[in-house]
């Protein structure tokens, strides 16, 4: 059980947050800078290098968010230190300046005029600097509500709704009753059920926020002319786990807000919240996507309860799953780091469930490694809006 004296141990960062890891990344700015961030991570252990695919010839909102996503990554406070690298000097530069507004080291390399070798070199011998200063920090006692924990779920079946959805739901409420910061999205997983979020909205400007989010991403199914959704939503999985419509794998995903939380406020993809509470971001449904944009608000630990078995993790969000399918807590018991299948068993009460949530996030902020930590699943997908120029 929680409570507003309960704390952790956690890194106090320069800008007052708190995270529960430590790590020193190599961030490239763009695809064809990711041999060089990846040589850099090889050379100096204890730094991770976060490859990615985009970068190049973006522009506009995609452009905004490409920067923003990169940007909040290097920002989260799970985040010690940056060495970043990209093919040229302006974007480069762009990135290192928005990381450096929270205080902590960052530097930038380029690779035009110097070429691979001389970028490597340079940039090692920051990194090495960087991870020997990053290994002295000590953490220290911080409250529960420093924690900003995200959510989103996968693979979802009918033990979801009923179980592992729901779970997170009461640990949500209790952590929203202590002041903490929350947030859920799936944008396309609400259908059918946007009414019921609407419903929760703390005031009217949030929920036409919340509306304009959501009819903007229908208006897109029907420019489309993919009304029925039928390739993607519910998906061939949520199928087998016995989901047969948009509109029941809706009414299960929005367990996860609890019974008591209002919504807050409305971020867009990336958007770090401006205050406690529980928000709502517009986000892909699919699941590598939606954690790393959680990562770059600034979430630094999730929730992630599936039915079927997802083994997503994420390089800097360490992933807490859960579930409440008996045979995929037997068939994939590695991926799984709370067992809630007694409560379909009728072993568990849902307040016992939410408890035993909160008790390995403790234990996940004061270090524990998750399931998806040890077994290096570190899933870094970027949001794309539309194709390049």
């Amino acid at each position: 059980m929680i409570t507003k004296d309960t704390t952790i141990q956690g890194y106090r960062r320069e800008n007052g947050r708190v995270g529960v890891r430590n790590h020193v990344i190599i961030l490239p700015v763009d695809d064809i800078s990711n041999a060089a961030c990846e040589a850099v991570a090889n050379n100096i252990k204890g730094t991770m290098a976060l490859p990615h695919p985009y970068g190049r010839l973006q522009f506009g909102a995609d452009l905004d968010l490409h920067f923003r996503t990169l940007i909040g990554t290097g920002a989260n406070p799970n985040v010690a230190a940056v060495v970043v690298i990209g093919i040229e000097e302006g974007w480069t530069k762009l990135i290192v300046d928005g990381i450096a507004k929270t205080g902590k080291p960052v530097v930038g390399f380029s690779i035009e005029l110097h070429g691979d070798h001389d970028t490597i070199m340079r940039a090692s011998k920051a990194a090495r600097e960087l991870v020997q200063w990053a290994s002295e920090k000590q953490r220290e006692a911080c409250s529960v509500s420093d924690l900003w924990v995200s959510t989103k779920c996968g693979e979802s079946d009918t033990t979801s709704g009923c179980g592992a959805n729901p779970t997170v739901g009461n640990a949500f409420d209790k952590l929203y009753a202590l002041g903490s910061t929350l947030v859920f999205g799936e944008t396309t997983e609400l259908t059918g059920g946007e009414h019921l979020v609407a419903a929760r909205c703390r005031t009217p400007a949030v929920k036409d926020q919340f509306m304009k989010m959501f009819n903007d991403y229908q208006d897109v199914v029907n420019r489309h002319k993919t009304s029925d959704l039928s390739d993607s939503q519910p998906t061939k999985g949520n199928i087998a786990g016995g989901l047969t419509t948009i509109e029941e794998k809706a009414l299960g995903n929005i367990q996860k807000i609890g019974k008591k939380c209002m919504v807050d406020g409305v971020l867009d993809k990336a958007e770090a919240p401006t205050g406690p509470g529980l928000w709502f971001m517009d986000s892909s449904s699919a699941a590598a996507e939606m954690v790393t944009l959680c990562a770059a608000a600034g979430y630094v630990v999730h929730f992630f309860p599936t039915g079927q078995g997802n083994i997503i993790g994420n390089p800097i969000l360490p992933v807490i799953k859960l579930c409440s399918n008996p045979r995929t807590v037997r068939t994939m018991a590695e991926h799984v780091d709370v067992d809630t299948s007694g409560i379909l068993q009728r072993e568990m009460n849902m307040d016992q469930a939410g408890d035993k949530l909160l008790d390995c996030m403790l234990r996940t902020a004061n270090g524990r490694l998750t399931a998806a930590e040890a077994l290096g699943h570190r899933e870094f997908v970027l949001t794309r809006l539309y194709e390049s120029a």
